[in-house]
């Protein structure tokens, strides 16, 4: 009974020693994919803080393209709500979504104000309108690198959650649904550095 009794503490301090395991995992990748996130929210806020700017500057230009440039305003602010909302829990589905969203309707802005930029040389030609433009463009790429970062971080939770043995445990141990990828709602536009020509 005593070698009976020493293989069976045996078998569980090798379940226990594996389940501390996979639930540090868990955690380690959850913290992974939320500190990615956190790259993106600055790039975000550093983009829906130039954005105010670039619209102080085209302003003096754009006087007959008032709703243009409060449609950019309106979007960036949409934009900004999506982000604190999903800042409190990156990785929540409907957050995601709602982000994605309404950057897609920011982007969407952003290309009215380019266009309308286009019949405006004095505009193009203005050096804060170029340091506006050089610094959008470098944020953009920016936000690129930061949402792949993102989504490989959130896909290498997924797979391990989904995993054969943590998909036994995760929702036990407080991981019981997929972290989302961060989809704009324009997929295409995204594959492509903005454009940004002042």
């Amino acid at each position: 009974m005593a070698i009976s009794t020493l293989v069976a503490l045996a078998i569980l301090a090798v379940l226990v020693i594996g389940a501390i395991s996979i639930y540090n995992t868990l955690v380690n990748r959850r913290n992974r994919y939320q500190n990615a996130f956190a790259q993106i929210e600055v790039q975000l806020k550093r983009r829906y803080d130039l954005i105010p700017n670039l619209v102080e500057t085209a302003k003096g230009y754009l006087q007959h393209e008032r709703e243009t440039l409060e449609a950019v305003i309106a979007a960036r602010n949409t934009a900004l709500a999506g982000l604190k909302a999903v800042a409190a829990q990156p990785g929540s589905a409907q957050s995601m979504a709602q982000l994605g969203q309404a950057e897609g309707a920011l982007t969407s802005a952003m290309g009215r104000l380019n266009v309308t930029m286009e019949a405006y040389p004095d505009l193009k030609a203005s050096q804060n309108m170029q340091q506006l433009s050089e610094e959008l463009s470098s944020t953009e790429n920016k936000l690129a690198f930061a949402r792949q970062a993102y989504n490989d971080s959130v896909m290498a939770y997924n797979s391990y959650r989904q995993s054969f043995p943590p998909v036994l445990l995760a929702g036990v141990l407080g991981h019981g649904s997929d972290a989302s990828l961060l989809e704009f709602a324009d997929s295409a536009a995204i594959q492509q550095a903005p454009k940004v020509a002042f």
